[in-house]
């Protein structure tokens, strides 16, 4: 969310009204999230200045790790040396932090993809704006799952239950200290993830949804007690219980 929101922002400002504008004191402190959305503090170090040039040779953009050779324009500017900079300073304090393991395993290989293009700068914002677009429309449609067998149908289901919220064994990225308690697309998905981890007996879809609009489900180690709860279903495995246990 926070590098979608980002790569937004960069883009409105590679396109602003202005020109292209760079903000030369790029650092994590000048941002704030504000409902869901990345904002600047601070615009008093923003420019729309670009280097001039005589020759290519002039525009070489300098990090302190890596040095890019930009293309002379012929109105004797370097090309496209604003958002440049700006993309390349998102990669460097927020994607190599944030992308890595963000993701469900299938998606991985597309944010790998987009680390690498914006740390050598073969990306620009509108392709990386795309290809953010593209994680994000495969992330909430659930088309990023893989065809695997059906494993719900190995889960005994409680319809009209939820269990009590406690703490219980911690997974990651999880969205409570407190347990296991993660974005699913489905409760397919959910039994997927279940199965995956060996401290998993049973799990519930929450109503609660993250900025996506996924549900988020909570998984437990144990069968807790039950609270009648209309719009719930809790789903057990059934090597964890038996029928006399329900």
């Amino acid at each position: 969310q926070i590098c979608l929101s980002l790569v937004k922002l960069l883009f409105y400002l590679a396109h602003s009204p202005l020109g292209s504008i760079v903000l030369l004191d790029f650092q994590p402190r000048q941002f704030v999230m504000v409902d869901g959305n990345l904002k600047v503090t601070d615009m008093d170090d923003a420019s729309t200045e670009e280097l001039s040039c005589k020759e290519d040779n002039d525009c070489t953009l300098d990090f302190p790790s890596k040095s890019f050779a930009l293309k002379c324009s012929a109105v004797g500017k370097c090309e496209g040396i604003n958002e440049k900079k700006n993309l390349f300073n998102a990669y460097r304090y927020f994607f190599t932090y944030l992308l890595p393991h963000s993701a469900p395993p299938a998606l991985r290989p597309f944010l790998t993809d987009i680390l690498n293009a914006t740390g050598d700068l073969r990306y620009g914002i509108n392709e990386t704006l795309k290809a953010f677009e593209k994680v994000l429309h495969l992330y909430k449609s659930g088309l990023y799952l893989q065809k695997r067998p059906l494993l719900l149908k190995d889960y005994i289901s409680l319809k009209g239950f939820r269990t009590v919220e406690g703490e219980d064994y911690k997974c990651w990225p999880s969205y409570s200290h407190l347990g296991c308690l993660l974005s699913v697309h489905s409760a397919e998905e959910a039994a997927a993830i279940c199965n995956s981890q060996s401290q998993c007996q049973s799990f519930i879809i929450t109503q609660r949804r993250t900025w996506t609009g996924r549900p988020l489900a909570s998984f437990q180690s144990s069968l807790t007690d039950l609270i009648p709860d209309a719009n719930s279903v809790v789903y057990i495995k059934q090597s964890a219980s038996s029928g006399e246990r329900l």
